[in-house]
């Protein structure tokens, strides 16, 4: 269903604050109600056995997964958007709406770890082939294409190394062939790049990060553009996904702090990195908001805005003084999400996954998500981490 939104020359602040917001939907309520429903009653048989009315079951829609939908159509440019119950599962359900058994799929090789697991172990097994790709290889992707390729999925920047992928250029030579393209958008939500405004075909979005923005939802979104719209809407109901009402009225809720939230946290990331930059214990900041990042010019030509993850290799240290520094930090949870109002810090590995691409580093690379804490006292408790460390 396609979201209306009367005011798209209005600024985001003020659309995430009204959209989802149809009277339909909420009456006279700020907020649409939570409905809790599975059995949906209706007036005649004729009527049920019809379909003739909004709602028919609890799995396929209530006023409360509506608003969600209706705000994310909104805010993607979509036709369409599906509500799954984790950032995972809207990956799997993304890819499963345009592979079948014989095809290929061509997928970045700085893609999140959960989704090459779910490639090489669940859809090759039903016959679904994968080719890994250097996430840097831009229009040059067209070489990797095979005579059964049917899609392409992205992920930018990329998980853990952050680097920054040409979507319009691999769209276009997707278009050559009528290639589907995904493209994983949680780093930067749709308030900082549209990939369905360049020509990608699905946006996915761990909407447990940054749209629910408290570490305590788990949620995932697909919104599709209208080639793409009828397979998935088809394969999210066959395969019967649906989220909880209580997390879909989470995800509104967070939906209206998300700029005020994103904006701060970049803001406070930016200073942040800067400032690990200057030490002389840090080789690298992979963050594409500053520009000594290779991801850069990428950046500032695609997108709008950034947010706090970015990661920091550290020149010559061993992965046994990266643990010790980690474990040291009073104001980094050690955790493996982020996207909430709280910092956190992992160690990351990603050489162990690559398999198009060699990951090479002067040292452990550290994974830091920025929160909504002042900038000093995060400086002030990663300045006595490295001492401490040391």
């Amino acid at each position: 269903m396609s979201g209306s939104d009367d005011g798209k020359s209005r600024r985001p602040a003020t659309r995430v604050t009204r959209l989802g917001r149809d009277k339909h939907l909420t009456g006279p309520f700020v907020n649409p109600p939570v409905v809790h429903a599975s059995t949906v009653l209706f007036p005649t048989i004729d009527d049920m056995l019809e379909g003739r009315q909004r709602y028919l079951y609890g799995r396929r829609g209530t006023p409360t997964s509506e608003a969600l939908e209706s705000a994310i159509n909104a805010l993607d440019g979509a036709a369409g958007t599906v509500i799954c119950p984790s950032g995972l599962s809207a990956a799997a359900t993304a890819l499963q709406s345009c592979l079948s058994s014989g095809d290929h799929v061509l997928v970045t090789d700085s893609v999140y770890e959960p989704v090459r697991r779910l490639l090489e172990r669940t859809l090759e097994p039903f016959g679904v082939a994968t080719t890994f790709f250097d996430p840097l290889i831009g229009a040059r992707i067209e070489e990797l294409f095979q005579p059964n390729t049917k899609a392409i999925y992205a992920e930018t920047p990329g998980s853990l190394t952050f680097e920054m992928q040409d979507i319009p250029a691999i769209v276009g030579a997707a278009k050559k062939r009528d290639l589907m393209v995904i493209v994983d958008n949680t780093w930067a939500t749709a308030l900082g790049f549209r990939p369905l405004a360049v020509g990608a075909d699905m946006s996915v979005v761990a909407a447990t990060k940054h749209i629910g923005g408290h570490s305590d939802l788990m949620l995932g979104l697909v919104s599709a553009n209208q080639r793409a719209w009828p397979a998935l809407k088809r394969i999210h109901g066959d395969l019967g996904l649906f989220a909880g009402p209580d997390d879909i009225s989470a995800a509104l809720r967070g939906l209206r702090t998300l700029v005020l939230r994103l904006e701060r946290s970049t803001a406070t990331a930016v200073k942040v990195a800067t400032w690990l930059q200057r030490r002389p214990e840090v080789a690298r900041v992979l963050f594409p908001v500053l520009e000594r990042d290779p991801g850069y010019a990428l950046w500032k030509r695609d997108m709008t805005g950034g947010c706090g993850l970015f990661g920091v290799v550290f020149n010559g240290w061993s992965e046994e003084r990266a643990k010790h520094f980690i474990d040291a930090l009073e104001l980094f949870g050690i955790g493996a999400s982020w996207g909430g109002y709280e910092s956190l810090v992992t160690l990351a590995r990603p050489a162990k996954s690559r398999t198009a691409t060699q990951w090479q580093s002067e040292g452990p690379l550290i994974r830091l998500y920025i929160g909504l804490e002042d900038p000093d006292d995060l400086i002030a408790d990663l300045e006595a981490g490295i001492l401490k460390s040391a």
